[in-house]
């Protein structure tokens, strides 16, 4: 239901959430092919004439702000593949009621970017990496190159992006021997590390159960050489549902996400659009709502107004649980495709 807050509209859900973060994939392409995220070969890609165009994204996203969305994320796939990115972020920028923009990238051509998606008004950024060894990179990554990514966080660092955060996904028998590594970036930048667990999406290649890593094993582990001091507060446009501790002494900041052993459905605010155009209120459930046929069809907008409102007010309570038998519960769709 609708409720005023203020000068602008709140989206509250039916378990009393306020729904204010939307997630836009903008394309499933990606120049790399992480194993827990996308297989090997045999990736079945979205057809062009499928993807939402920027001007209906765009729509959409001016349709959501007016029912209460203050927050976007930009992700992919890797959102820096898709021609026009730039001006689109800009597009956005320039939406009124709209006060955070970030972006989520593999950082590969970050270095390029960096300085571009700054002017456009883009000042937060979110980089996924996953080794600070070059051959293990390259082989989580199917061919990466840790060199460029860590080109374009200097990059992003020069240009004034803050915060940076590092996003990594602890995988057991991969980089669970790097936690420390990456702990130590925080000690003399201002870099957000992001712990987050494997999720069970899609058919991304290696048995997700197997490589799954709990982030109460990672804090322990790194317990065991600093003191991790509890960050008070939380700001809810840059936190999110990470549980923030600080390295005494440190620059940044260690965050831990877990979807699966803390489930943090009950204060989630997010919805997602996908790349194809359905909005999503579960990252981890399947159910889905079409606003591409919709928005093809030349509707109104009270038509889009009316799904974006019934996406949110059907969000579930939490989803399902994903630790059956010691094994992860799938949902069918890959991240690629539904957008991280």
């Amino acid at each position: 239901m609708d409720r005023p807050g203020g000068d602008r509209a709140e989206m509250i859900d039916q378990h009393n959430r306020n729904i204010n973060y939307l997630r836009i994939s903008v394309t499933d392409r990606c120049n790399l092919r992480c194993l827990y995220c996308m297989p090997k070969e045999g990736l079945s890609l979205i057809g062009h004439d499928d993807i939402l165009r920027y001007e209906e994204i765009l729509r959409v996203t001016r349709l959501a702000v007016k029912k209460g969305i203050s927050k976007v994320r930009v992700t992919g796939g890797e959102p820096l593949v898709r021609r026009g990115i730039v001006e689109f972020i800009a597009r956005l920028k320039a939406i009124e009621g709209l006060n955070d923009i970030s972006l989520t990238t593999n950082g590969i051509l970050l270095e390029e970017f960096a300085e571009k998606l700054n002017r456009a008004g883009m000042t937060r950024i979110n980089v996924s990496l996953d080794s600070l060894n070059p051959q293990k990179y390259a082989e989580i990554t199917r061919g990466g190159s840790l060199a460029a990514v860590l080109r374009g966080i200097d990059s992003a660092y020069r240009a004034g992006f803050s915060p940076i955060k590092i996003n990594t996904v602890a995988i057991k028998g991969e980089n669970d021997d790097e936690i420390l590594e990456f702990a130590n970036l925080t000690l003399d930048k201002p870099f957000q590390v992001r712990f987050i667990e494997m999720m069970p999406l899609g058919n991304a290649g290696p048995d997700q159960s197997v490589h799954y890593l709990s982030n109460d094993l990672v804090m322990e582990k790194i317990n065991r050489h600093y003191r991790l001091e509890p960050i008070d507060g939380r700001n809810m446009i840059t936190d999110g549902p990470a549980r923030r501790y600080r390295i005494s002494g440190g620059m940044g900041e260690i965050g831990f996400i877990s979807p699966v052993s803390h489930h943090f459905c009950h204060h989630c605010n997010r919805i997602r659009l996908t790349a194809d155009g359905h909005l999503r209120a579960c990252l981890l459930l399947d159910d889905e709502v079409d606003l591409k046929g919709p928005l093809r069809a030349n509707c109104g907008d009270d038509v889009l107004e009316e799904l974006i409102e019934k996406t949110i007010l059907e969000k579930p309570k939490g989803h399902a649980p994903i630790l059956n038998d010691r094994h992860l519960r799938k949902c069918v769709r890959g991240m690629s495709a539904i957008g991280g």
